[in-house]
């Protein structure tokens, strides 16, 4: 029997880096929240999937008229969040059955593909997780207070989202305290002593977090467009 599949999407960002009293996850790309961008490829790769929303709570409001805005409904589920991103996937964890395929995905990832989820899931219900990253093109150096080193860049990848686990092995990864050096799920599972497995992700996968990146995203969202075309 194939395992339900759900979604945690997690959106408790602020607009501090983009000085803007508009929470990020709420600023427009191509006419509509980024938000709203994120939540439909999920849609697109199963409408069946379940989603749960973690948003802040006095975040609620606003949400909801950006849907009436935008006429999207979709069938999701809505959580507060915590006072961290760690606190709040614990909270949307405990709406995920345990024998279930849970992908935990940032926001203000709107321009993950269809192709990196489905990967996910798919080494995911082989493995127990899967992680997605891409390679690096450019030299890295390990800083060490003054100095620094050259590392092969062969070695490094940057880590993106959706990160996709067996329930039941990260709800209980997830039931510890709140520690600065879980900087992303893996993390918290690997904690635990799990052997992490790493995936293909895709480099328009970006993480939107200044008014730069909302520049770059909409270039490659304009670039994918004529893809398809």
């Amino acid at each position: 029997m194939e395992q339900k599949k759900y979604a945690i999407i997690t959106a408790g960002g602020a607009g501090v880096r983009m000085n803007s009293p508009l929470p990020k996850q709420f600023m427009l790309l191509h006419g509509k929240p980024i938000l709203i961008h994120s939540i439909s490829v999920f849609l697109r790769f199963s409408p069946e999937i379940h989603i749960v929303l973690v948003l802040p709570e006095e975040h609620e409001d606003k949400w909801k008229a950006l849907c009436k805005k935008h006429h999207f409904y979709p069938p999701l589920e809505l959580v507060h969040g915590g006072p961290t991103r760690f606190h709040s996937v614990k909270n949307g964890l405990k709406r995920i059955p345990d024998d279930a395929i849970v992908a935990i995905h940032d926001g203000v990832r709107p321009l993950v593909s269809l192709k990196t989820i489905q990967q996910c899931f798919h080494i995911a219900s082989k493995f127990g997780n899967a992680i997605p990253a891409t390679d690096i093109n450019e030299s890295v150096r390990l800083m060490d207070g003054a100095f620094s080193k050259i590392i092969k860049r062969e070695s490094i990848r940057l880590i993106q989202t959706p990160q996709c686990f067996f329930a039941s092995k990260i709800k209980a990864a997830y039931n510890v305290n709140y520690d600065p050096l879980f900087t992303d799920d893996a993390s918290v599972l690997e904690h635990t002593g799990e052997r992490i497995y790493i995936t293909e992700g895709n480099r328009e996968n970006i993480k939107i977090t200044n008014h730069e990146d909302l520049v770059v995203a909409s270039a490659l969202l304009d670039f994918l467009k004529k893809k398809e075309d």
